[in-house]
């Protein structure tokens, strides 16, 4: 359906992040799920922001089939709830520095002590949930645009959720191009234990959203049943007829 994606597990995003780093240079991954496809595909604002990420990485068991259905299955699911934790892991080897930025402030104050515990020798550098609109303005970029700035972290996790994490990871990367950047979501939730990741076999059976939708039916229910589910059914018929016409075999439509 047009969004580019790369083919890499989480060994492979991690090397190339750490070793650009070992460059002096940032950059900006997206965790694509169905839900930002269906965004990417019907929507022209978020197709041009999301193609301004320098990695898009398969998020989303939907996707997963999708692909495979075409013909270019990727190496597996790299999850961004699932990121957080191992590029906190890597930093911290790594002796990298990690911000956190957004999510709701409680969960934001426990996963900054969650994860440097886990991980001995993480280095927070700092951590805010600010107020943003959807896009921020400029009045509310400043205040954290100078704490960035001062602080410069090498990782900047950004939980605030799609598409407003991503205009505001695209209204701050110009000034900060040494940090990588990447939007968790309700990730921050996840590590403090406040809200319930699904378990690991219905996530594996692509049922994610089933566990998500019963802790939040009031917020999620729309979303998924009324936007999701159906797009599904288009993408899968959109993968198969491009096997049909032969477009699995394109070495350039995943990378």
């Amino acid at each position: 359906m047009g969004m580019r994606l790369a083919r890499v597990d989480y060994a492979g995003l991690l090397d190339h992040v750490f070793s650009a780093l070992g460059r002096g240079k940032g950059g900006w991954i997206i965790t694509a799920n169905l839900d930002f496809l269906r965004r990417y595909h019907l929507d022209h604002g978020a197709r041009a922001l999301y193609d301004q990420a320098d990695v898009r990485v398969v998020d989303g068991m939907p996707l997963v089939w999708a692909l495979a259905l075409q013909g270019q299955a990727p190496p597996g699911r790299v999850a961004g709830s699932s990121l957080i934790w191992r590029i906190c892991e890597r930093a911290a080897k790594e002796g990298r520095s990690v911000y956190l930025l957004g999510g709701d402030p409680a969960a934001n104050e426990r996963a900054a002590e969650v994860l440097p515990s886990t991980y001995p020798g993480l280095v927070i550098a700092g951590r805010s949930s600010p107020m943003f609109s959807s896009p921020p303005t400029a009045a509310e970029l400043a205040p954290t645009l100078e704490e960035l700035a001062r602080v410069r972290p090498d990782v900047l996790l950004v939980g605030l959720g799609s598409p407003k994490q991503e205009q505001l990871i695209g209204a701050l990367r110009e000034r900060l191009p040494a940090t990588w950047m990447i939007g968790v979501g309700i990730s921050f939730s996840f590590v403090a234990g406040h809200v319930r990741r699904a378990p690991p076999w219905l996530r594996v059976l692509g049922l994610e959203w089933v566990h998500r939708l019963a802790q939040e039916p009031r917020r999620l229910a729309r979303r998924y049943l009324v936007h999701d589910l159906p797009f599904a059914a288009r993408l899968f018929a959109s993968a198969a007829n491009q096997r049909l016409r032969g477009g699995g075999d394109d070495p350039g439509a995943v990378r």
